[in-house]
């Protein structure tokens, strides 16, 4: 079993980092920049950037944003939200992002997972699914788009499935329904994706404390846990966050 990566996750808005629950209500939670070089000096594994109202806003990722956090990026560093296309792509790794993750743009053109796998690599492109439960369907979850205000009606786990055949390196997987919540992640929906495709499964939306993060491993068999509000405003470390799983039996890089 390959280590299990712990990843803070900067939720930017107007420049700031913010959080909210099942993405509304919005708190902020200081400066991006700031915040990104405390998680790195804790020993994050990755860093994931999201420009949070980029697709709803119908715009491009906000360069400048991004290219504050990444002059101060010593981990791996993700970016997503408002990627229209492999320019938006191209411009990115310019600013030294290693990964990119694409959401609206790819539940509406699946080919372009393909074309940036082939321009930039495969392990560069991350497919990032926002779902929630829709009990009208079977095994009952649904794709969300535009910072997940918009339905689909498309399963979940057909487009992870679809996804993967074009050549998504990992899912970056968020449920609504328990998004900001810290009631744990969403382990029926984490566990379903993890089983329906063979890349990696990044967990996110939910987590609270250590013991939602050990789940997401052990129950929702995800290989990463990304989080936000319990790392902004939950007084928890990443270096607690890989004791623990450490000492529950989990391999981690300390």
């Amino acid at each position: 079993m390959k280590p299990i990566h712990v990843i803070p996750c900067l939720d930017v808005k107007d420049g700031r980092v913010v959080k909210g629950i099942r993405f509304v209500n919005l708190r902020d939670a200081g400066d991006p920049v700031e915040a990104a070089e405390t998680y790195c000096r804790e020993g994050a594994d990755e860093l994931a950037f999201l420009d949070i109202a980029a697709s709803v806003e119908g715009r491009g990722t906000k360069l400048e944003w991004v290219r504050r956090v990444s002059d101060k990026a010593t981990v791996p560093f993700i970016v997503g939200g408002g990627i229209r296309g492999l320019e938006d792509m191209e411009s990115l790794f310019e600013l030294g992002v290693d990964k990119v993750s694409i959401n609206t743009v790819a539940v509406q053109n699946p080919q372009i997972i393909k074309e940036a796998t082939e321009r930039f690599g495969r392990n560069k492109i991350i497919v990032a699914i926002d779902g929630k439960k829709n009990l009208a369907k079977s095994p009952g979850f649904e794709v969300l788009i535009r910072g997940g205000q918009e339905e689909t009606g498309i399963d979940l786990l057909e487009w992870a499935r679809k996804a993967e055949k074009f050549g998504a390196s990992e899912i970056l997987l968020t449920s609504k329904d328990t998004d900001g919540t810290k009631e744990g992640y969403d382990i029926p929906m984490t566990r379903a994706v993890a089983e329906a495709v063979s890349i990696p499964v990044i967990a996110s939306g939910g987590a609270g404390k250590l013991e939602h993060m050990y789940q997401a491993v052990v129950e929702g068999k995800a290989s990463a846990v990304l989080a936000a509000s319990v790392f902004h405003f939950g007084g928890t470390s990443i270096r607690q966050v890989k004791e623990y799983l450490k000492r529950r039996g989990l391999p981690v890089n300390l």
